[in-house]
């Protein structure tokens, strides 16, 4: 950022730090300790598909390689990878694997963000989402189709404080809704 950019008030966007996914299984404890939250075994990365066989191929491959794959296209555009493995372990690195192949290919303004999913015995979702562009987490907890439980996303803000990169722009927090998995 230069001086320009200072004096107009402009600054430079977080860089994604896809590395941040693997405090992801820790936080999970720390989410079931605290509100009996477990994850559900699911987790997808969501993407605008390019244009072209370069792409096809790299969308070809990345499901070639995480195997348990289900792809879907929202009303958006977006493309959803969900990929299911009950170990959160193996299912952030799977995420991750699909999120850098994307990345290091270059087609990383193209992801949108990455969420596991976690449900408590009561049976209500959860997911922590993770931003892409912004490099942050926020939880989002829906009710129905078109509501959420804010009370419950704030609880869990709380509790994963200190263990992810929260959103601290609530307006940042987006729904998800209808995200495969969720």
């Amino acid at each position: 950022m230069g001086w320009f950019d200072a004096l107009l008030g402009r600054s430079k966007p977080a860089k994604p730090d896809l590395d941040a996914l693997f405090a992801l299984p820790s936080a999970a404890v720390t989410l079931q300790a605290a509100t009996g939250f477990v994850p559900a075994g699911t987790g997808s990365v969501s993407f605008r598909a390019a244009e072209g066989g370069a792409f096809a191929q790299l969308e070809s491959d990345i499901e070639a390689l995480m195997g348990r794959t289900e792809v879907s296209h929202d009303s958006y555009g977006y493309t959803w990878l969900l990929v299911r493995n009950p170990d959160v372990s193996a299912l952030v690195t799977d995420l991750h694997a699909a999120n850098s192949s994307l990345e290091s290919a270059g087609f990383g303004p193209s992801l949108l963000c990455s969420l596991v999913t976690f449900a408590d015995p009561g049976g209500r979702r959860l997911a922590i989402v993770y931003l892409y562009k912004r490099g942050t987490f926020y939880p989002f907890a829906p009710i129905g189709d078109t509501r959420r439980d804010n009370a419950l996303e704030l609880q869990v803000r709380g509790v994963l404080e200190g263990e992810l990169k929260i959103e601290p722009d609530l307006s940042s927090w987006f729904p998800v809704w209808g995200a495969p998995g969720l």
